[in-house]
């Protein structure tokens, strides 16, 4: 077995040393074009259980960057439907057990990313990772999340990339703050926002209505303000985000749609000038106003943009240490 060998990139202790990483990303962003040594002969398989546009382009493209084949894999269109729970009759209409598939997709390519996205109706489920962890235990290959039930690795690290390119002072002061939607949205972009954002250091301030608290283990370290005012104040990024309540009963429930919460230019001016901040698709006028996301002041093009770079550093980090 290959020194160092990552089986998987799911949490920020995945990519290990993370001022490393931060330092390759900026190399990789710099020369993108230089690395592809390591991906010639190799394939990516990119399998996607829901919707995707940034993490789809930006993936394949990081890939291909590196000098990969890529295959992309859209299980609900044109694959046959997928049992996921062992001792199931299959008398019905799927076709596919997940537990043949897997090592099937895993014989053909040497990495695999999947995103897969939280039922939010039980999250002992949830957060159990199912279906991510039976790609990582059944492929043979390393597994990168494109999203699960409850990460976004890549999204965080192209954040935190960003944070660090536009930050003026050493140590910023950075407020996710959560904002009205019309849907119950998963937990996994907060989560893993919370997670490498803590994991570098920095000043973390979460604001959110009562009931909308996050996993406490994920985002010990954090201030909690339930003033979204007061969280703003003297903040130099803003990150907006929706989602559902986590703890129970409520699990996965919309219990606030108070749109006092969107994130407009009054509560911007309360800042110190801070750069607006969102992982995109975003509900205009609900999560964030026209006037913030197309002020000067917004990051969320160029952050998008470091999502290629993000994909790109953990794959040539895995290429690396293949040991096949």
């Amino acid at each position: 077995m290959a020194k160092n060998k990552i089986e998987k990139i799911v949490t920020v202790s995945d990519v290990g040393n993370l001022e490393n990483a931060l330092k390759k990303a900026m190399k990789m962003k710099k020369h993108p074009f230089d690395y592809k040594i390591f991906g010639e002969d190799k394939t990516m398989l990119l399998v996607f259980f829901n919707s995707s546009l940034r993490t789809r382009l930006s993936t394949q493209k990081a890939a291909l960057n590196l000098g990969m084949n890529v295959m992309v894999l859209d299980i609900n269109q044109g694959a046959w439907k997928l049992e996921t729970e062992r001792g199931v009759v299959m008398d019905g209409d799927k076709s596919e057990h997940i537990l043949e598939a897997i090592p099937v997709m895993g014989s053909y390519c040497d990495i695999i990313g999947v995103r897969s996205f939280a039922g939010l109706q039980n999250r002992e489920d949830d957060y159990s990772e199912k279906i991510l962890n039976q790609f990582i235990k059944y492929s043979g290959r390393p597994v990168i999340s494109m999203e699960s039930a409850t990460r976004h690795p890549m999204q965080a690290f192209a954040d935190l990339i960003t944070i660090n390119e536009y930050k003026k002072t050493e140590r910023p002061k950075i407020v996710m703050s959560w904002a009205p939607h019309p849907k119950a949205l998963p937990q996994a972009v907060p989560n893993s926002f919370a997670e490498w954002i803590l994991a570098a250091g920095y000043e973390l301030v979460i604001t959110q209505p009562r009931g909308y608290e996050l996993d406490p283990a994920i985002t010990k370290g954090a201030k909690i303000e339930y003033d979204q005012e007061k969280a703003f104040k003297g903040a130099d990024f803003i990150y907006g985000k929706n989602w559902s309540a986590y703890e129970e009963p409520n699990y996965g429930k919309v219990i606030c749609t108070d749109r006092d919460w969107t994130i407009d230019s009054s509560k911007m001016a309360m800042t110190n000038n801070a750069y607006f901040m969102h992982c995109l698709p975003v509900r205009r006028n609900m999560i964030v106003t026209d006037d913030v996301i197309e002020s000067k002041n917004s990051l969320v093009i160029p952050e998008a943009a470091n999502r290629v770079v993000s994909a790109q550093t953990v794959i040539e980090q895995i290429l690396e240490h293949l040991d096949y």
